[in-house]
């Protein structure tokens, strides 16, 4: 099968105004994609469709700008997709949020926060556009995972089983949609360098993040959009997180016993 065209396509980021959402619109823009671009902050937006513009790329970029976690952005998003003919071929759910701290002493709204944002909105976003991206012929439902949605860490518990309920989510979707003209790509990537970690919920405002390596927002963006063009149903992306992943697959009771919190 050939590869997944952006040029003369219809997409939806989420999470579109700054990090890797920023990047991919810009990059599937540049290839010639119409990205109706959402994200909460207007005046991020606004500089994005600038950027945009001034390359000449009139009409490309279609801004929303609201909450992914209120029903009435999508609704904006179902009746812009609809106004452009009703035809969806790529969806990437990228927004999401974090938080660093022991579970023990967080508060219940954080859980809850932390789930709505990266996971239950999501998953009833994809349950709105399906019938769009089911009536394009080359369509793609593109998550933004984690490689802590493959192995957990302490300290980020909520912001670990989010992750982990996307990636069963896209699992389970891929299997269901098996035989139709939709794939879904769920992309794991490990710590990015974006603002996601400046602004954390309930978090102490001193808290850090070990990583193992980094990769700049671009550079994610651009993974992500190869692993949409080959189609591929998952990638694990930096030396870092594949090293996570793997090594927790091979013997998980080392990795419980150098993850290990302590006291």
């Amino acid at each position: 099968m050939a590869h997944w065209n952006p040029s003369g396509k219809l997409a939806v980021v989420t999470g579109a105004s700054s990090g890797i959402g920023r990047c991919l619109s810009k990059r599937l823009t540049a290839a010639g994609c119409r990205v109706i671009a959402v994200a909460r902050r207007a005046d991020r937006l606004q500089s994005l469709s600038e950027e945009i513009h001034c390359d000449g790329d009139n009409d490309l970029l279609l801004p929303i700008h609201g909450d992914v976690t209120d029903s009435a952005t999508h609704d904006q998003i179902e009746s812009l997709v609809r106004s452009r003919g009703g035809s969806l071929d790529l969806l990437v759910n990228n927004a999401g949020i974090g938080a660093i701290g022991s579970f023990e002493e967080a508060t219940e709204s954080r859980l809850r926060k932390i789930m709505e944002v990266n996971f239950f909105a999501p998953a009833q976003l994809t349950r709105r556009l399906l019938p769009y991206l089911k009536s394009s012929d080359d369509a793609v439902i593109c998550n933004l995972g984690s490689v802590l949605g493959h192995r957990a860490v302490p300290d980020k518990s909520e912001y670990c089983a989010s992750k982990f309920a996307m990636h069963g989510f896209s699992d389970a979707l891929r299997a269901e949609l098996a035989g139709t003209s939709v794939r879904v790509t769920l992309v794991s990537p490990s710590t990015t360098e974006s603002e996601f970690f400046d602004v954390l919920v309930d978090s102490d405002a001193n808290a850090t993040s070990k990583s193992i390596g980094s990769w700049p927002a671009d550079r994610v963006a651009a993974a992500t959009l190869a692993a949409v063009g080959k189609r591929r149903s998952e990638v694990i992306l930096s030396l870092g997180g594949k090293m996570l992943v793997y090594a927790d697959r091979i013997c998980p009771p080392l990795m419980n016993w150098l993850l290990r919190k302590e006291h």
